[in-house]
């Protein structure tokens, strides 16, 4: 049965929403969930080349690609060395979900244009801070992530023969 009293959104919160669940963070969020980072969303247009943010750099919010592509890199003896392509219906940017972070790697521009969703990370924070659910689900998903990125890490350590020193990654 409907309830009367539910909340209803515009077509354009839908929109929002169908985006919001292409990516992983946003995964395991009901609608009225999604809706709190709606206030807090800004776009943002950036073009070939220009950087996002630097390796080092405070995180202070999560992207979101709209549109476009996005060169996540690492700086390799004064060269950037890439490590993954960010497209459409992707997030970057996701230690922005950690207190206190700093980026990882360097955020490069790669298609002519980018359409980006920027949400600041004091925002993020605010909510998990008024929404334990809200975290523990993003939390849970950003864990997987990373766990996800660990598996390949090893596949890739195994399948190189042991070329880098993994030792290094736990020191």
């Amino acid at each position: 049965m409907l309830n009367p009293f539910s909340k209803t959104y515009t077509a354009e919160d839908q929109n929002t929403f169908d985006f919001l669940r292409l990516i992983k963070f946003f995964e395991r969020l009901r609608n009225n969930e999604m809706a709190r980072f709606i206030p807090a969303m800004h776009q943002r247009k950036y073009y070939r080349d220009e950087v996002v943010f630097f390796s080092k750099d405070p995180s202070q919010a999560l992207y979101l690609v709209k549109r476009g592509q996005v060169n996540l890199t690492i700086d390799v003896k004064d060269n950037f060395e890439s490590i993954l392509e960010v497209n459409k219906g992707e997030a970057f940017g996701e230690n922005s979900l950690l207190e206190n972070a700093k980026r990882t790697y360097t955020a490069i521009i790669t298609s002519e244009e980018a359409d980006l969703v920027v949400i600041p990370h004091y925002a993020i924070q605010e909510i998990f801070d008024s929404s334990p659910k809200i975290k523990a689900k993003m939390m849970t998903s950003l864990s997987e992530y990373y766990n996800d990125n660990n598996q390949r890490l090893f596949k890739s350590y195994r399948e190189s023969f042991g070329f880098f020193s993994l030792k290094q990654m736990f020191e």
